[in-house]
């Protein structure tokens, strides 16, 4: 090769540059599909936030935004992961869960390498933020939650409730609740919300703690019926249900939240342009009705307050955690 060959080579440079794929630039941003990765089966929580907002995302970045439910490790670790791993260029986001915090100290409750931390991902948007509920069969001889503790009382270890997983928000809020009522419960793990609710409804557990939006369903069909609210106060979907605080156990406080994040090494522009995006998506009707619809409120927070949220709220969880210790 001449010293011209190498002259036009290089003058070609950029135009070959430009045609290889690669990540899109923010000003071109989406070029391609986005796929939002959801750590858990459908059915639950998580599941129920990403579906309505992917659809309204594509709308709005006239791209599509594929859902991929990731299940498996525990309480949603393996999907966190993934999304923790991806190329932070925008086109893997994540839909999770308040456990997000908590699996990686879980991880070192057993001397475990943490499958991902949480200083990996940017805060993007807070889309639900629920108490989790107390529910068991409508056929169960509990009427109350006061029913329930005293006949867990009499028969430790020996009332079965579901999870999604080891660590997951509903393990975490059955424990927190189990403590502050001096009951001990056998917890039998699943590999997501949806499951541990098939799992309910087909007898092999007898109670579970899940979401509202989860639950409503099932409870306006008759299948299920719901004893405790774990929140601070009583929620709209169901009012006639109360708090465990107003009951007595001032320490049960659990929230199952929905948010989307993306990678901390995300270009500015970039989540600029997706925050601008989900500020319009949580304003939009059909996800509205969507969240209305399935017993669920928007609880849109920007990036900035979710960020302080998040922190807030991971602070509490991972207390919890410490003092349920190691379980299986």
């Amino acid at each position: 090769m001449d010293r011209r060959d190498v002259l036009r080579a290089a003058a070609a440079l950029p135009l070959l540059r430009a045609a290889l794929p690669g990540p899109a630039s923010a000003q071109t941003y989406p070029a391609r599909n986005i796929t939002m990765i959801v750590p858990f089966p459908a059915g639950g929580q998580a599941d129920l936030a990403a579906r309505p907002v992917a659809m309204a995302l594509e709308r709005i970045l006239g791209k599509a935004v594929i859902v991929d439910n990731r299940a498996g490790g525990g309480g949603g670790s393996v999907g966190n992961a993934a999304a923790a791993r991806a190329e932070p260029d925008g086109y893997t986001l994540l839909m999770t869960l308040s456990s997000l915090a908590v699996l990686p100290e879980a991880d070192r409750l057993f001397d475990r390498p943490a499958a991902y931390e949480v200083s990996q991902f940017m805060p993007i948007a807070r889309v639900l933020a629920d108490p989790t509920l107390l529910a068991v069969p409508a056929s169960a001889p509990w009427k109350t939650a006061q029913d329930f503790v005293e006949d867990a009382r009499k028969r430790p270890g020996q009332i079965t409730y579901g999870s999604s997983g080891p660590y997951g928000t509903l393990h975490v809020a059955m424990e927190m609740f189990a403590s502050s009522a001096g009951i001990k419960l056998l917890h039998v793990p699943f590999r997501g919300a949806g499951p541990a609710l098939t799992a309910i409804l087909g007898g092999t557990v007898q109670a579970i703690a899940a979401a509202p939006g989860t639950l409503k369903p099932q409870v306006d069909d008759g299948k299920l019926r719901v004893l405790g609210n774990c929140g601070a106060q009583r929620i709209a979907s169901f009012p006639d249900v109360p708090t465990f605080q107003e009951l007595g156990y001032k320490d049960v406080e659990m929230y199952i939240w929905a948010g989307l994040f993306a990678q901390s090494s995300l270009p500015a522009p970039i989540a600029t342009r997706l925050r601008e995006a989900m500020a319009q998506v949580m304003t939009s009707p059909d996800v509205l009705k969507a969240f209305e619809t399935s017993g669920s409120l928007v609880a849109y927070q920007d990036a900035p307050a979710f960020a302080q949220f998040v922190a807030t709220d991971s602070k509490r969880l991972i207390a919890a955690v410490k003092k349920i210790g190691k379980v299986e």
